[in-house]
């Protein structure tokens, strides 16, 4: 399994550190991992191999080989990780411990920020899944992004006018990343589809050239 480390992760380091917030995201890094680990145990249950682990600036990301059963697995894999953010959240909110209040709280946001529909989050992933079993691939990647576009411009409204009120970069850091991720998700989906065209025009060419070697 390959294990990359992306660049992001020490500049969002070094800006936390810098407004003293480093102890949260220690904290957040923490239950990400956790949250990782739960899509990796849902993949391995349904016996697949772990290609390749991302360590990204808001936790990790773990790609498993191609599979069958495609949509319906990735379902179960992208929801496994909010599904133990809640638990552990339900869990502590009956333990009292000195760190239960920033366990909890650090739970709750990773769960729903995951679960926010958009691509490539886990929310995002379990809607382009249901479309796809739905409506399609193509459609399904065209609606995501559109889906995902349009909360992401909501959350950038929203955020702006909450850091107005409770002064916080770290809110205003979060919705970048989103917008990072976001931006990169596009790139690799009109990449996709550019190819997905030249292998038309190429079956186009091909059928062709069959019918004039066959007239010939």
């Amino acid at each position: 399994m390959k294990i990359k480390i992306n660049i992001q992760i020490f500049a969002i380091a070094l800006v936390l550190i810098l407004t003293k917030q480093i102890e949260v995201y220690a904290w957040l890094m923490l239950f990400a991992l956790i949250h990782e680990l739960a899509h990796m145990c849902a993949g391995l249950s349904l016996k697949l191999k772990p290609k390749a682990l991302e360590v990204q600036a808001f936790g990790i990301s773990i790609v498993f080989e191609s599979f069958e059963n495609l949509e319906k697995n990735k379902i179960i894999i992208a929801s496994a990780g909010p599904f133990i953010n809640i638990l552990i959240a339900i869990l502590f909110s009956f333990i009292h411990i000195k760190a239960s209040s920033i366990i909890v709280n650090t739970n709750v946001l990773l769960a729903i920020l995951n679960l926010v529909p958009i691509y490539p989050l886990d929310g995002g992933r379990i809607i382009k899944e249901i479309l796809h079993i739905c409506i399609g691939l193509r459609k399904s990647e065209k609606y995501t992004y559109m889906i995902s576009k349009t909360m992401i411009i909501l959350l950038t409204a929203i955020s702006s006018v909450v850091i107005l009120y409770i002064r916080n970069i770290s809110i205003l850091i979060i919705v970048v990343y989103l917008w990072i991720l976001m931006i990169i998700e596009k790139r690799r989906y009109d990449t996709k589809r550019k190819i997905r065209k030249i292998q038309q025009l190429q079956q186009v060419a091909n059928r062709d050239l069959e019918k004039n070697l066959q007239i010939k």
